[in-house]
């Protein structure tokens, strides 16, 4: 994930700039900090023996939880999730991330910078950007086509860097469902899942044919690798969106380098090697006792764990080959046999899933102690997740919230070592506030050929209001930077027809998970296309904002 630098403002009633705040505070003085927590909780998970065969699809059930008890702002921890890069270990020494992007900047990831070209990333968790937080968790997708100089979150926005929508020639996913609104501020759910499961698969499908250089003008040539994401939820299973290929084969003809030409997501092999929940940035408290020691408070982080402490996050960790979807989907694609979207088990391997204890720090110090209060653990069935030790003064399923500062490490304990003089015990972090809406413009793809019909109107379980309208397939924002035929979007289009007519959001694709139970969606995401919409046109978000209080 993109490294951030964050300037924080106020958290609790504490106000103060942090560029300017020494880490040593006068004796009952809190300081607000925004470097908390940092580190990775994450497994690892075996490759199948063919490994270029398995690598048309990867997903798993990651378990869905309100990791807080309240909305905070300055807030980003991602739940368990994974990163999907294009395998290119055939190369060596060339540098895949061009002079001039964000990534080549980053020495470190040299000399290829393989791992920060191209990435699929979306998942769960808890954005800084997310302007309608409201307790749990948001799903979203997300990537990044080009070096990380942008990023791709939904069918018109980023990943949460900017309320505008993207430049029409950033566009980069198609929204497929006609069933589920895909709002820029990601998905909520319903109620307060307390450890309920989500799966999600991301699944290449060739919806269109692949284009080679010469047909394409002398640009890139474009695999037919669009990337599918798929969830299994409660109250929805099947595909909701992709990512269209030449999103991921532009930056060869943007930056002119031919080496680029078939290296992306369009055209390599889906390579994933593990998944981790990736705590980024999390705001803390810090405080003197009378003594001169320093504590340091973070917010409260809880898991759901079961009466022995155990909490599963992950399970079902799968690999697919073409013969899971891709082959009966381009079949039917091309006249042939109808295809249903369920995953063929025949092409699927199930990984097995390895841990270690990780290290976390604070503001680069390193955090100790933790290990004494819980570690990571792969269960029986191959689930994955953390069990906690009975250790006097930590609550089951809490991560340790104070810290007691030692040298240049920061000791984790309980709350009954930090003397109360400090101020820490009653300090509060500063809540998030709704923030300003999503906007889409009133020119360009938005409104050429433009929608349908709408706008209507919804109210979101996260308290944002969100507009939308109905366009064909087509016609919707994303495709209108391309110069494609006619018989081309025809064909398009009725190969979503099909999938709109055959496929219900209520029959299995994912395998079910193989223990507990399901999420739900928040209802109010659900939509019924109107009469003479029912198959052929998909609801596309123009603009999402603060609900009226009387309609929350």
């Amino acid at each position: 994930m993109k490294l951030w630098i964050f300037a924080f403002a106020t958290l609790g009633l504490v106000r103060h700039a942090f560029a300017q705040q020494p880490d040593a505070p006068q004796p009952g003085q809190v300081q607000a900090r925004g470097d908390g927590l940092h580190g990775y909780i994450g497994f690892s998970a075996s490759r199948p023996p063919a490994v270029a065969e398995y690598s048309a699809g990867m997903g798993f059930y990651s378990a869905v939880w309100p990791l807080v008890d309240q909305p905070l702002a300055n807030f980003q921890i991602g739940l368990a999730g994974a990163w999907i890069t294009p395998d290119n270990s055939d190369n060596k020494d060339h540098p895949l991330a061009p002079e001039g992007t964000l990534a080549r900047k980053w020495k470190e990831r040299g000399p290829t910078w393989d791992s920060v070209f191209q990435t699929v990333e979306g998942g769960l968790g808890y954005w800084r950007g997310n302007r309608f937080r409201y307790g749990p968790p948001k799903f979203s997708m997300n990537a990044t086509p080009q070096c990380y100089d942008y990023e791709v979150g939904s069918p018109g926005w980023s990943f949460f860097y900017d309320t505008q929508a993207l430049p029409d020639d950033r566009l980069g996913i198609a929204q497929l469902s006609n069933r589920l609104l895909i709002p820029p501020d990601a998905l909520p759910f319903e109620g307060n899942p307390k450890g309920k499961f989500l799966g999600y698969t991301y699944m290449a499908l060739p919806f269109t044919a692949p284009v080679s250089s010469a047909d394409n003008g002398g640009k890139a040539p474009t695999g037919d690798q669009a990337w599918t994401c798929f969830l299994s939820t409660a109250n929805f299973k099947g595909p909701i969106a992709y990512y269209i290929p030449e999103t991921w084969s532009k930056i060869g003809t943007l930056f002119q380098d031919s080496f680029l030409y078939g290296r992306g997501l369009d055209t390599r092999a889906g390579s994933m090697g593990g998944g981790a929940m990736e705590i980024n940035t999390v705001p803390r408290l810090t405080a003197a006792s009378k003594d001169g020691t320093v504590y340091s408070k973070i917010p409260k982080l809880e898991f759901p764990v079961d009466r022995k402490g155990k909490a599963v996050l992950v399970q079902d960790v799968t690999y697919y080959s073409r013969a899971a979807l891709y082959d009966a989907f381009l079949a039917w694609r091309d006249g042939g046999e109808a295809c249903d979207g369920a995953f063929d088990p025949k092409g699927a391997w199930r990984a097995t899933l390895t841990t270690s204890t990780p290290g976390f720090d604070q503001g680069g110090h390193p955090i100790v102690g933790v290990d004494s209060v819980f570690q990571t653990q792969v269960f029986e069935n191959n689930t994955w997740g953390l069990v906690w030790a009975k250790s006097p003064g930590h609550k089951l399923g809490q991560f340790p919230q104070y810290f007691r500062h030692e040298g240049e490490q920061r000791v984790a304990i309980p709350s009954k070592e930090v003397p109360k003089d400090t101020g820490l015990l009653q300090a509060e972090f500063e809540l998030a506030q709704p923030g300003e809406a999503y906007t889409s413009p009133s020119q360009g793809a938005w409104t050429e050929p433009g929608p349908k019909l709408g706008p209507y109107q919804v109210v979101l379980g996260d308290g944002s209001k969100v507009t939308y309208s109905w366009f064909r397939f087509v016609d919707q924002p994303s495709f209108q930077q391309y110069a494609w035929s006619q018989e081309k979007r025809e064909r398009l289009q009725s190969l979503v027809e099909k999938i709109h007519a055959t496929w219900p959001i209520d029959r299995n694709y994912m395998p079910p998970p193989s223990t507990g139970d399901l999420v739900k969606l928040d209802p109010a995401l659900f939509v019924t296309p109107p009469h003479g919409l029912e198959i052929g046109f998909v609801p596309i978000v123009t603009r999402q904002e603060v609900a009226p209080a009387s309609r929350r």
